[in-house]
């Protein structure tokens, strides 16, 4: 935080070598993520109620409770981790404060979509599989943008002032 109140954070070799090494290990799971759910399922509700619900047609066996359950365990835990240090990078951006807490806020209600609404699908209604894949789409889409962002302001080469919210000099 030290460097961004005194305006360091604009100097600072070695903290935007640790940014920029974070966003390309990020960019790593962004494209892990994107493969993983391609791999199990599509953009269409029926891929995706197929994957919880099950088929009995092509033999394919519904999610189980407690499969879901270990995902979720470790899925909130990691997602969680991942978008407190994604998020705090936004406070360093030369953005509105209004901006910034968009881009705080919706990449975790993205994140919640995208895990809860597995749940919604497999124990509640297929109809839901719509928010799965428009969770899906929000939370890549945020996480796309938040390193995008976060490589911006380390290339551009000034940030505001923490505390003042001025350019530094």
């Amino acid at each position: 935080m030290r460097f961004v109140v005194t305006g360091e954070w604009s100097r600072n070799r070695l903290l935007q070598t640790i940014v920029v090494l974070y966003c390309i290990y990020v960019a790593g799971l962004w494209l892990t993520n994107a493969l993983l759910y391609f791999e199990k399922m599509g953009l269409t509700p029926d891929s995706v109620a197929t994957y919880y619900r099950g088929n009995p047609e092509t033999f394919q066996q519904p999610r189980s409770y407690q499969g879901l359950l270990e995902v979720s365990h470790f899925h909130l835990f990691a997602m969680g981790m991942l978008l407190l240090v994604l998020t705090h990078l936004v406070l360093f951006i030369p953005l509105s404060n209004k901006v910034k807490a968009w881009l705080i806020v919706l990449p975790f209600i993205s994140a919640l979509v995208d895990e809860g609404s597995g749940w919604l699908v497999r124990f509640g209604h297929p109809a839901f599989a719509w928010t799965k894949i428009l969770g899906f789409l929000a939370l890549q889409t945020s996480l796309a943008t938040l390193v995008g962002l976060s490589l911006w302001s380390v290339f551009r080469g000034t940030s505001k002032n923490y505390r003042s919210g001025e350019p530094d000099g």
